[in-house]
């Protein structure tokens, strides 16, 4: 614990200086500055041996409250708010207040608030980020959006249950950077972690009396702070060395990491949530009020209250602490849940466009939220991709409930060019995905068509109820072989389609191996069996079926495109081919009629891009994909030309290699690659 240099009791604080924000150490001492409008006065609370004593901020200087405390990195420390009480205002001149600019906290929360305004959490002055961490050669690995196959991962739940994770290190940011696990991303072949939120998060007070927690962590409390939950603190780490040798690691393998960030809304909930921290040092200015109703907040997240990012000390909160988890944490991006909150009436997108340390780094949205005008898919513009719900809508009506034809598909096969072709945008703005942690696992999507959601003690009234899914004529497990191999089927023509399609992929942990959650779709408060990782269940054939889809991805660039597919001829292109074809099973280009036929079969000509456009893969041959979801098979006829098969999806051997010349017949529920000699 860090001392206070021996000085008495009684002592004050020096002025110190309202900037950097937080509690920041200088070898000498640790100057406190804390941002609050509307605040009359703040007392700095120090805590030695079980005592408290509080020292009155000096100075306030345009809205920052100061002060200077000769003393070492180590410090336990809290803060104390007074201010009018007035609508709008939530000041408690009891209530200790965690620094929204803390590296670390300790303690652990309670719901029954004590006489003297403790809750049970604190903060520590942690040293200087120069003080420590060693990132040797670290460097971030740059791979290119067009090239990047993104995970996305629950840090604890990939690695609990994995056998060959050493136990001690099971569920931590060291399990997930452990040589068992790196073997399995380099054997998928994915380029990006995408982990769920590892910022300091609580458990809301109903799950705690229901026995449950909460799992996925979209309830933050603490925006600089990694969670310890997931820490093994092992050879005398702090939990953020932890985190950084875990980037460290994946950084060497080639591997870069995006952190699922929630920045829309904060753990103290509506009118009724605890106070911990932003609701009692400026409730005003850090949250959205409702005009003529300052005593409730505007709820555009679902989740009881919306950050105010229209305040400049709030975007600044926000902005300080992504430039934290780039320049500390070397992390390569980041995942805005609910993004569309983020921008509402608010600089943010400018801030972040003129950053010149966050626009070089991945940045994806979450392009929607729950309040006026809140669905924004393709309105992020330039330097941002954005999640794709339209892809995961119309793949699963495509494929499963038949809801969508061959049009919707094409259009989802090329990028979403009517959302994201604009302000100069490029096939990668889109984030493809079929299942994500929110919703049904790829494999209960062909198992469920109903959600089973009763353990989360919502009486199921939880989750979504527009899955579209398709249990393959019975619900649940199935011991069926007619079953068993549609969903055999499903499940791979599902991968299948997101691997082949422009735009970024992503894949849910899981999903490559068979994962089930036993039709629950909304599992955020079940940290067990149901969340976890099953490696002892995994599908192996279907892990080596996923990778073989993400080598032909990496080996054909057509399947990766940097600019959008238009039909056209290239000058630059040696056979003069134009650089897409839809293709009619019956073996013409396909005319207007042939979109509007029934059935469920099309094909696709994809001609490698033109010399000029830079890519990794030499690969220069023309790649023709078969699609064909009707449950018989389909014949097609080819274009001219000698055909080497790639890839089956409905067969055992899936990759196995043959040769076609003028027809080739795709077995039901199926896509088949091939590529011309």
């Amino acid at each position: 614990m860090g001392t206070l240099s021996g000085r008495p009791a009684d002592q004050h604080l020096l002025p110190g200086c309202p900037w950097p924000l937080g509690a920041t150490p200088d070898g000498q001492g640790v100057n406190f500055a804390l941002f609050s409008a509307h605040a009359t006065s703040v007392e700095l609370c120090l805590f030695d041996d079980g005592k408290m004593r509080a020292l009155p901020l000096p100075r306030c200087t345009d809205q920052v409250w100061h002060g200077y405390l000769p003393a070492a990195p180590g410090l336990i420390y809290a803060f104390r708010v007074q201010g009018p009480d007035k609508p709008g205002n939530c000041f408690e001149a009891q209530q200790l207040l965690l620094d929204p600019y803390a590296r670390e906290l300790e303690g652990t929360l309670s719901y029954d608030i004590d006489a003297d305004g403790g809750h049970g959490l604190k903060c520590r002055v942690s040293p200087a980020p120069a003080a420590g961490f060693d990132w040797g050669d670290d460097e971030p690995p740059n791979i290119p959006l067009a090239d990047t196959v993104l995970y996305e991962i629950h840090v604890k739940g990939a690695t609990r249950l994995h056998p060959e994770v050493p136990p001690a290190l099971r569920g931590t940011y060291a399990g997930l950077a452990s040589p068992p696990m790196l073997a399995h991303f380099k054997r998928l072949g994915i380029t990006a972690l995408n982990l769920q939120p590892v910022a300091y998060f609580i458990d809301e007070e109903r799950l705690l009396k229901n026995g449950l927690t909460n799992y996925w962590g979209y309830n933050p409390l603490a925006f600089f702070v990694p969670t310890p939950r997931y820490a093994a603190a092992t050879d005398g780490d702090t939990i953020a060395d932890e985190f950084r040798r875990m980037v460290r690691t994946l950084h060497s393998e080639g591997i870069e990491v995006i952190l699922d960030v929630v920045f829309n809304h904060t753990a103290e909930a509506d009118e009724i949530g605890p106070t911990l921290s932003l609701r009692g040092i400026d409730n005003a200015s850090y949250y959205r009020l409702p005009p003529g109703a300052p005593d409730r907040y505007e709820n555009f997240t679902g989740c009881g209250n919306t950050l105010n990012l229209a305040h400049p000390r709030t975007l600044q909160l926000v902005m300080d602490a992504l430039r934290y988890w780039v320049s500390e944490m070397h992390v390569d991006g980041f995942r805005f849940d609910l993004a569309a909150t983020l921008t509402r009436d608010s600089a943010f997108l400018t801030a972040v466009r003129q950053d010149p340390l966050l626009t070089r780094i991945k940045m994806i949205a979450e392009p929607w939220d729950i309040g006026p005008d809140g669905y924004r898919l393709g309105r992020f513009g330039p330097g941002w991709s954005e999640w794709n719900d339209r892809f995961r809508d119309d793949v699963r009506a495509f494929w499963l409930t038949r809801r969508a034809g061959i049009g919707a598909l094409a259009q989802r096969l090329a990028g979403s060019s009517e959302i994201f072709r604009r302000d100069g945008r490029a096939p990668h703005a889109g984030i493809n995905f079929i299942t994500a942690h929110d919703g049904f696992t790829l494999r209960d999507l062909v198992c469920y068509e109903r959600k089973h959601n009763e353990r989360n003690g919502e009486h199921n009234h939880d989750g979504h109820s527009h899955n579209l899914s398709f249990n393959c004529g019975v619900e649940g497990n199935s011991r069926n072989l007619a079953v068993r191999d549609c969903r055999h089927r499903l499940q791979r023509a599902l991968l299948a389609t997101l691997l082949i399609a422009q735009g970024v992929p992503m894949l849910q942990a899981g999903d490559e191996f068979g994962r089930s959650q036993g039709g629950n779709n909304n599992a955020y408060c079940q940290d067990n069996a149901i969340s976890w990782l099953d490696w002892s269940r995994a599908d192996q054939s279907l892990i080596d079926f996923t990778a073989g889809l993400i080598t032909l991805r990496r080996r054909f660039p057509q399947l990766r495109q940097t600019r959008w597919l238009t039909g056209e001829t290239h000058a630059a292109n040696r056979h003069a081919q134009r650089d897409v074809c839809w293709w009619s099973p019956r073996g013409h280009e396909m005319k207007e009629h042939d979109w509007h036929a029934p059935g469920g079969a099309l094909a696709v000509i994809l001609a490698p891009p033109p010399p000029e456009v830079p890519q990794t893969s030499p690969e220069t041959a023309t790649l023709l994909i078969l699609i064909n979801r009707d449950e018989t098979p389909t014949s097609f006829k080819l274009p001219t030309g000698r055909w080497q098969q790639l890839c089956d999806t409905s067969a055992e051997n899936a990759f196995s290699t043959e040769y076609r010349r003028s027809h080739c017949t795709a077995p039901a529920r199926s896509i088949i690659l091939l590529c011309k000699e």
